[in-house]
């Protein structure tokens, strides 16, 4: 879930502004995974503009404070969230690690890179959640090193409802700073998009697997 609203509503237009999100109803991309998609989303991008990653440093920032209280670390989910992870343990004034999606084969087989002890809390940073998956995989290896996983904050979520499916069968909470829901609106605000290509992009959202462009 959001935050709130307004904080939804801007992030999703600073993601649209700096091109992090592309929406291209007629002119669909195809991910790895081989789905058909009329949005590509790469919030790494955001590191590039000082002005925008200041944002989300600080919005993301004041809203774990507000939401967790007080933690001992945050962790980031490599790769695409090492960045945006230690730019919020920064503003926080935290210590910072990152998880691999699984342990080295050599050296000392870290899947969790930097230091934490048992029983510290812990709140997740991701930039992207899709079917939350790999998210999730990060958390799994936090649990096993027998810390506090307070929960997980993302900057965008595509809104499928398998994620949250999953994260709630893994008992994990959710907060994110834009969804896809609050990124349509936006982008028909400032038209961005027209309203016949807002529909497209719904449908999409429906049932992205099987959707094929119309």
């Amino acid at each position: 879930m959001i935050f709130d609203k307004e904080t939804a509503k801007q992030t999703a237009e600073v993601l649209l502004q700096i091109n992090a999100i592309k929406l291209q109803p007629n002119n669909p991309f195809t991910w790895a995974s081989g789905w058909k998609s009329p949005i590509y989303c790469d919030n790494r991008i955001v590191l590039s503009f000082p002005k925008i990653r200041n944002y989300i440093r600080t919005t993301m920032a004041k809203q774990i404070e507000a939401k967790y209280g007080n933690i001992d670390v945050i962790a980031g989910v490599a790769t695409g969230a090492i960045g945006i992870g230690i730019l919020v343990a920064e503003e926080l004034g935290l210590p910072f690690v990152y998880v691999r999606p699984e342990a080295k084969s050599h050296g000392r087989q870290n899947q969790i890179e930097g230091f934490i002890e048992s029983g510290q809390n812990v709140v997740v940073v991701e930039d992207l959640i899709s079917t939350g998956k790999s998210s999730l995989n990060a958390v799994k290896a936090l649990k096993e090193a027998k810390v506090n996983v307070k929960g997980m904050v993302a900057i965008f979520s595509y809104g499928f409802e398998v994620a949250s499916d999953n994260f709630e069968k893994a008992q994990v909470e959710l907060y994110t700073l834009s969804n896809y829901e609050n990124l349509l609106e936006q982008a028909l605000d400032t038209k961005y998009i027209t309203s016949k290509e807002q529909d497209i992009l719904a449908l999409w959202n429906d049932n992205p697997s099987e959707w094929n462009g119309f």
